[in-house]
């Protein structure tokens, strides 16, 4: 069967917050949100970025060390032969460990091409529930969701004029929110080039690359920017939770409407 829904419609806002025009959104913003193929498409993009680590197969093997036997009062773990020291095993010092880390380890979680293409189209469709991206933690003023403004702001090139129009979108709050909240890490994670946990901010989904709009909104705190084509839920739905605060350009719309246009079949 099909699922029948309803498009919505939204306003586009200039560089200085104006309405200049009403649109209709793409079918797929109107789907039902999905929280459990998020969190899976989630780890399945996840996991692709971890790096395999494993152990030397020979650590701790290095060594002649044997057991002396039984009756000499001794623990009959293998032995170094000329000083008697315990080796090899993996209670001693130096010794192997029991079950070390392996390279062959799989650590991708797999996810079929239409659960993954749902779960996409689901974040989506979160990205416009005000209630779901309020209870993300988000803060912001603008009345209604998704926040989609004119292909002029990839022109801007300065982090102050992007602030300037955050603010007159109403969501510039949820910088200043990120700004409160970010905080030095505690443990080693500090000398390894993480030192700062950050949280989530704006996402900003653009239709074309330019490098001095994506550098200048680098400079924003928690401020992120993805192009449309390569947008998936590890950028919607940070840690698996879907509702992030985002905006688009007119025309991310039009290429998000290539990439997923279609009618949802249960």
């Amino acid at each position: 069967m099909y699922l029948e829904l309803q498009a919505k419609k939204t306003q586009v806002f200039d560089l200085k917050g104006n309405k200049i025009e009403e649109i209709e959104l793409p079918i797929f913003f109107s789907y039902p949100v999905r929280k459990d193929l998020i969190r899976r498409a989630f780890l399945s993009e996840f996991t692709k970025s971890l790096q395999p680590k494993g152990r030397d197969p020979m650590a701790g093997k290095r060594t002649s060390a044997v057991s002396f036997g039984i009756n000499l009062g001794l623990a009959r773990v293998p032995r170094v032969k000329t000083t008697g020291e315990a080796a090899l095993a993996p209670n001693t010092v130096g010794g192997r460990l029991a079950f070390p880390p392996k390279v062959e380890k799989r650590l991708e979680e797999e996810i079929n091409k239409k659960e993954k293409r749902l779960a996409i189209i689901s974040a989506l469709s979160a990205t416009t529930d005000i209630n779901l991206v309020k209870s993300r933690g988000h803060v912001f003023s603008a009345e209604t969701l998704p926040i989609i403004v004119s292909d002029d702001i990839v022109k801007i090139s300065k982090s102050s004029d992007i602030l300037e129009t955050l603010e007159s979108l109403k969501v510039s709050e949820d910088i200043e929110r990120v700004k409160e909240k970010t905080k030095i890490r505690s443990g080693k994670g500090k000398m390894r080039g993480r030192r700062y946990k950050e949280p989530k901010g704006p996402l900003i989904v653009i239709h074309e690359y330019d490098p001095q709009f994506i550098k200048a909104s680098s400079n924003l705190a928690g401020v992120d920017t993805i192009l449309a084509k390569d947008l998936s839920v590890i950028h919607l739905a940070p840690g698996g939770h879907p509702g992030r605060l985002t905006i688009y350009t007119k025309s991310a719309i039009d290429v998000l409407r290539k990439r997923f246009d279609g009618r949802l079949v249960l």
